[in-house]
């Protein structure tokens, strides 16, 4: 018998089997796809009765959508659709006079089939807002009406309170107050807000930059479940306090309303509209506070919790340090070739243990390394087979050749590209050599993660007596463009505090006391190391990255 012949049927019928098997076993169970039905909506006009049928004149509807097997629902207002799982949703209309507004109510069910329905609603609405107020939000000018106007808001970080939570009737954050950057590093600060005369907003979460090559995405913080429910579940692992540090999202647009319901000057933004955190529900913002370049507003969360922000028309107010003026030491790096051998010096190897951070480069004097370009110092981490290391960069210092105590230090500086580089600029105490770390103590004036590149830490190290056991303190903010771009990172070190300052605002401080270290002289460090314990995991198709340093300065 030839059973070559039978091959093909013997094949389908194995095939078959297993398969029958499998499905078998897994057993699995899609459940019925239906489109939800029965489509119900209520709208609720505040202060609507027999007297007032189109409501109390505040233009506040409070619609409620149901419909038989509906997962969740969108409200279509204007050509603006908000995503509601819950079906409830709260419309400020501030068109003058009694006007006919129309919401349609999409129903979402298994699969994403949907059904909707559309309400029309005739409402009352009484409130003009003053000229204060609209010069406050986008620039109203009394004088010419019709102008088009803009005003860009952002989240006054650098004051006490600018973030906090309390009980839904309070009118102050009395459960948590944020201090001055508390949330640097999360996507809060580096939001903008513009409001348009037009009654048109746009968000902007950091998006904004001039490499068109580059992913266009900002980020935004918030709490977890209402990120996920209104924008889109990412996969990402919420913090300890279930919230998204970092939420990727685009810029976006809506439409923003101003009212008055019960006198309650109250600012409106459609499309999912927020500030700093998002906490989900309508977008309603209650005016707590105002002034022409600030205002102090509530909103209540999906959670039933009032959150507080304060808000400001104005860029961060430059505090650049000025107790210490007069120039000690420099190097404006003017001449090509091998750093100035008079002002840095190397360390050479691998250290002890990966220099006690599991760091995986060899650092070396080379100018493949190190080298002055252009008026430049630029530091060179590459990957390359030497001496037993798979990667090379350099770590220049100015130990034995220039120390000093107390002063002002700037850098500007221009940090490396790619996961896994652990770029710094720091200080040890120059008795190191003598008593060791932490005894010596450590400033480090920037560092920054292999993996954050939107994120700068400043942080000092010591080794606290009363315990006998390492002690730190850092502080984190974030940077725009910190890999393109120069930015100035500095040191404000006196008898009383050791200060940091990004770009002349200051996001860290630390009071000095007799018990510390820092009233020693100390001396300079610049290095790029690779991976250990902030620089992470490598990037796979790193070759090299460079830190650029334009100039180092000292001031006492």
């Amino acid at each position: 018998m030839k059973i070559q012949k039978y091959i093909p049927q013997i094949v389908i019928i194995i095939f078959t089997m297993l398969l029958l098997n499998s499905c078998e076993e897994n057993n699995y169970d899609f459940g019925d796809i239906i489109t939800p039905s029965n489509i119900t909506i209520e709208a609720e006009i505040i202060g609507q009765d027999t007297t007032n049928p189109n409501g109390d004149g505040s233009g506040v509807v409070n619609f409620r959508a149901t419909a038989e097997n509906a997962l969740s629902f969108k409200f279509i207002y204007n050509g603006i659709e908000s995503s509601k799982p819950d079906g409830k949703i709260t419309y400020n209309f501030s068109e003058l006079g009694v006007n006919t507004y129309t919401v349609t109510v999409v129903a979402i069910g298994t699969g994403g089939v949907s059904s909707s329905k559309t309400i029309q609603v005739d409402v009352l609405a009484l409130y003009e807002a003053p000229d204060d107020l609209k010069q406050m939000l986008y620039g109203f000018d009394p004088a010419n009406p019709d102008a088009v106007t803009s005003k860009t808001w952002r989240v006054k970080s650098e004051v006490n309170a600018h973030f906090g939570v309390g009980p839904p009737e309070e009118t102050s954050p009395i459960w948590f107050a944020a201090p001055p950057g508390d949330k640097a590093s999360t996507g809060m600060y580096d939001d903008r807000y513009v409001f348009n005369s037009d009654g048109t907003f746009k968000i902007i979460t950091n998006s904004v930059n001039d490499d068109p090559t580059e992913d266009p995405s900002g980020t935004i913080f918030g709490q977890a479940g209402p990120l996920d429910q209104d924008f889109g579940d990412q996969g990402l692992t919420p913090n300890g306090n279930n919230e998204h540090e970092n939420y990727a999202k685009d810029d976006f647009t809506g439409t923003w309303s101003l009212t008055a319901p019960a006198g309650q000057e109250t600012l409106t933004l459609t499309n999912n509209g927020f500030f700093g955190f998002y906490v989900g529900n309508s977008g309603t913002f209650s005016i707590l506070s105002r002034s022409a370049t600030e205002m102090n507003v509530k909103i209540i969360g999906n959670d039933g919790l009032s959150w507080f922000f304060i808000l400001t028309t104005e860029e961060p107010v430059s505090t650049s340090p000025s107790v210490f003026n007069t120039l000690i030491w420099e190097d404006d790096f003017e001449t090509n070739g091998a750093p100035d051998p008079t002002k840095w010096t190397y360390d050479i190897g691998t250290g002890t243990n990966g220099w006690g951070n599991n760091e995986v480069q060899y650092y070396t004097d080379r100018a493949d390394n190190a080298v002055v370009v252009n008026g430049n110092l630029v530091i060179t981490a590459k990957r390359e087979n030497f001496l037993g290391s798979g990667y090379t960069s350099a770590r220049l210092k100015t130990q034995g050749l220039f120390n000093f105590k107390y002063g002002r230090v700037d850098v500007r500086a221009k940090l490396p590209e790619g996961a896994g580089t652990w770029p710094a600029i720091w200080m040890l105490g120059s008795n190191f050599p003598t008593v060791g770390w932490p005894f010596s103590g450590e400033i480090d004036i920037m560092e920054q993660t292999g993996a954050d590149k939107n994120t700068v830490l400043a942080t000092c190290h010591w080794q606290d007596t009363a315990s006998n056991t390492k002690a730190d303190f850092g502080q984190t903010t974030s940077i725009t463009n910190a890999t393109s771009e120069f930015h100035l990172y500095t040191l404000e070190w006196t008898e009383s505090s050791i200060s940091m300052y990004l770009d002349n605002v200051k996001y860290y401080e630390l009071a000095n006391t007799s018990a510390l270290p820092f009233n020693e002289n100390f001396f300079l460090i610049l290095n790029v190391a690779m991976g250990g314990t902030l620089g992470g995991s490598i990037d796979s198709s790193f070759s090299e990255a460079t830190m650029e340093i334009d100039y180092v300065k000292v001031f006492q």
